[in-house]
């Protein structure tokens, strides 16, 4: 009896095995199959279509179709996005240190970097580039041009420029650019501090720590904001040092899940906290992401501060590079993050999202309630829901025209050209009086526009003609076109606050970059209102964090 178990389970084990062996080599055998018709097929096609065809480009096509399939953020890097990646990683790069833009058939400086070679050299928005190196840089992309500019320290580039009417030659030295993870630091209300991440680059977790540090010396601080509005992350062991700063010793941070059960990993805050006292609010919008999400997840999740702004983007994937072959990457998708209270915040339908790319609306059906340290009932499903949730601002049609057509920053540009200097950002606003010179810039410039209501009309109009309706409306609807026609006339006027903070903001940018920008938007920012108001409110900050709210 036991000889006749013994060859049954030899024979069982020999069924599985030879079974496993033919899954595996059948799995090979496709992949192998596969790569030799694809091979064919490239071969073919080069050799016979009737164009040119670039094999380069034409491989990355396939790729980048086949990568689609599966989720937005598994991508193919060739060799010359390469550096792309380490400045995304890090920061830097090798350049000029200037934000470029393409308008017409030329390449213009958008913003240069303080402190770096396009901006000691003198270069400033609006400046168009002619040549570089004695090249012509007519009907060359951004990329194009980009290319040309990066490239090693010390190494020299020569720009022929135009402004207005002037053309001059500058020549200057590449720099390593580092671009600050902390564009700004400072106060923004009575010991109420501001720190802004702009990404989770190499190190930011130390420029937070400094940041913090240096306010503590300025002043006694009473409360921190964190603005993570627009900050798409970055690296996953920064967003876990960062939490560390403001959450106990052992805690749990975060973890990971995936394919390959070696890689999961459970990130802990192994340094003593910096700062586990100070009230804290951290802003976030539909832009703030990945790591940013971790970061303001495990605050609230842990109970640590209060979250205030908008729904987040919802990505709780983790991706990792793999080197190919011939100084190529697979950026690749190996796992979800998930943070203490057992949450993942990725979105559950990455392909479905708004135009602006935030997270649509989750049923409540597919929704998971979870709990936080203090007991608050939080939800997955993508993203991460603020504690208190500021409306979006609406932006008129003309605003996105005046933006899109560059009126608003060709008037900035203008307007530098005229003033030598202004206040300092903190101080500047942009007058009633300034407005009426806009409004005199602006006579004979194209920046039509259709209003929301205009196109509803207009839609109805179009179902009115299929179900032959519409001559007997066609009355009607002239009217009401021409009426708002008319209205539109004031929506220079209407939109007046807005447009003459975005004209505040330009403008302070082109005295003092990037930090002048966010220092004159801090003085109408509704998201800063709001926690400023909350943090010196003890009582309902502490009753929002306990549940009691």
């Amino acid at each position: 009896m036991k000889k006749k178990i013994k060859i049954t389970l030899v024979a069982i084990s020999v069924f599985f095995a030879s079974f496993l062996t033919i899954s595996f080599t059948d799995n090979y055998f496709e992949i192998a199959k596969n790569l030799d018709i694809f091979t064919s097929l490239y071969k073919e096609l080069n050799i016979y279509y009737v164009d040119e065809t670039d094999p380069g480009k034409l491989m990355k096509k396939g790729i980048d179709a086949m990568l689609k399939s599966l989720d937005p953020y598994t991508t193919y890097i060739p060799e010359s996005e390469i550096e792309d990646v380490r400045f995304m990683t890090t920061g830097q790069y090798g350049g000029i240190g200037a934000i470029i833009t393409k308008r017409d058939d030329y390449v213009f400086i958008s913003e240069p970097y303080e402190g770096f070679p396009a901006q000691k050299a003198g270069l400033m928005a609006g400046d168009k580039i002619l040549e570089i190196n004695g090249v012509s840089a007519k009907g060359k992309s951004t990329e194009e041009v980009s290319k040309v500019l990066k490239g090693q320290p010390n190494t020299s580039v020569t720009l022929l420029m135009e402004r207005k009417d002037l053309t001059f030659e500058v020549s200057f030295e590449r720099e390593k650019v580092t671009v600050e993870s902390i564009p700004y630091f400072g106060f923004v209300g009575d010991g109420i501090g501001y720190i802004k991440l702009r990404s989770f680059t190499r190190n930011c977790s130390k420029d937070i720590k400094d940041a913090l540090t240096e306010l503590k010396k300025q002043q006694e601080l009473n409360g921190l904001i964190l603005d993570l509005r627009g900050n798409p992350g970055g690296l996953l062991n920064e967003s876990v040092s960062i939490s560390n700063i403001f959450i106990e010793r052992g805690e749990q941070i975060v973890s990971t899940k995936g394919k390959i059960k070696e890689w999961e990993k459970v990130y802990t805050a192994t340094q003593k906290a910096e700062d586990t006292e100070t009230p804290l609010v951290i802003l976030i919008n539909q832009s703030s992401a990945s790591a940013s999400e971790i970061v303001s997840g495990v605050i609230q999740d842990l109970d640590r501060g209060v979250i205030i702004g908008n729904k987040s983007f919802g990505k709780g994937l983790v991706q990792q590079s793999r080197k190919l072959s011939y100084n190529t990457q697979l950026k690749v998708t190996i796992a979800k993050y998930y943070i203490p209270s057992g949450r993942c915040i990725q979105a559950l339908d990455y392909s479905n999202r708004n135009k602006d790319g935030s997270v649509g609306e989750v049923p409540d059906s597919l929704k998971t309630a979870f709990k936080t340290k203090n007991g608050r009932t939080v939800y997955d499903g993508g993203g991460i829901e603020p504690d208190i949730e500021i409306e979006q601002e609406k932006v008129g049609n003309i605003i996105i025209s005046l933006l899109s057509k560059r009126l608003i920053f060709d008037f900035a540009t203008d307007y530098r050209f005229s003033h030598d200097t202004i206040k300092n950002a903190n101080n500047f606003l942009f007058t009633d009086e300034e407005f009426e010179d806009f409004k005199t810039f602006l006579v004979g410039k194209e920046y039509e526009y259709s209003t929301q209501t205009e196109d509803k009309v207009e839609e109805l109009k179009e179902v009115a003609k299929e179900e032959f309706y519409y001559e007997e409306i066609a009355n009607e609807y002239d009217a009401l076109i021409l009426k708002l026609e008319i209205n539109k006339k004031d929506d220079l006027n209407k939109f007046k606050p807005k447009i003459k903070e975005i004209l505040t903001s330009e403008i302070a940018s082109r005295y003092y970059y990037q930090k002048g920008r966010i220092i004159a938007n801090l003085q109408f920012d509704k998201h800063i209102k709001e926690a400023i108001e909350l943090l010196n409110n003890n009582s309902k900050y502490n009753s929002i964090l306990s549940g009691n709210e």
